[in-house]
């Protein structure tokens, strides 16, 4: 027998969600976007207040944010175990050679999320935030990670097909072992992407040094994503792979 879902906690669980979206929200904007009784997401904005999810904004009247909560959960203290603390010794060695930012991301739904990230010193820098969402088309992320993963995986996620040149460009990207954004989403600025593969040589995450285009070239760009290509390699083993020497 089917079991029954809480109609109730679905909707409470878009209101979250819409929340995180729109932050600072009212009670009004969430009801119309959600078609729903203002009443019960008033409701729901309460409960997930009393239980610290979500709080009033200070000065905004009626006006509603998420509190650090969930961010609290998302990385606990004890997760020794986890991709992100695994890689943060090749991160760091990654932004001591490059000077740039260099960060993690993890695939989610049809996205990928920042989960973690070491900031660039330089006065001109480009900081991604812990939580972006960084999206599955034009990315270099997103071009390194559907490279290596099967071709009907691809198309879930692409939603369509890829299209000859497509393939050709994934063919390319696995044989040069990272791939590249030069200006595509940010103008001005450059992206180096390789993958950190498991034991079973399946792409778990992606690594990414971001920084100003002035200062990344096309032959440093080259020598990042060789860096980064034997860093996304070996990210798993205990042993770190060497990378730039400076």
């Amino acid at each position: 027998m089917a079991v029954k879902r809480s109609l109730s906690a679905s909707r409470m669980l878009s209101v979250f969600e819409l929340v995180a979206k729109l932050q600072p929200v009212g009670v009004s904007v969430l009801a119309r976007e959600l078609d729903a009784d203002k009443s019960a997401v008033q409701r729901d904005l309460m409960t997930l207040s009393d239980a610290g999810w979500i709080h009033a904004v200070p000065g905004l009247r009626g006006q509603w944010e998420l509190t650090l909560h969930a961010l609290s959960l998302a990385r606990p203290p004890h997760s020794t175990d986890s991709l992100r603390h695994r890689l943060r010794p090749l991160m760091e060695r990654l932004h001591k050679a490059t000077g740039e930012t260099v960060y993690l991301n993890l695939p989610y739904q049809n996205h990928f999320v920042v989960v973690d990230a070491l900031e660039s010193q330089q006065l001109l820098r480009v900081v991604p935030s812990i939580g972006m969402s960084v999206p599955m088309a034009g990315s270099a992320t997103a071009r390194v990670y559907l490279a290596f993963m099967p071709v009907p995986v691809q198309e879930a996620l692409i939603g369509a097909a890829a299209a000859a040149a497509r393939q050709e460009d994934f063919a390319a990207t696995r044989q040069r072992g990272y791939a590249v954004n030069d200006g595509d989403l940010l103008p001005g600025s450059a992206a180096i992407a390789a993958p950190v593969f498991t034991s079973h040589n399946h792409p778990a995450g992606v690594l990414v040094v971001v920084g100003p285009s002035e200062r990344l070239p096309p032959e440093r760009q080259h020598e990042i994503g060789l860096a980064l290509r034997e860093a996304g390699r070996g990210g798993m083993d205990a042993a770190a792979p060497p990378v730039l020497a400076g």
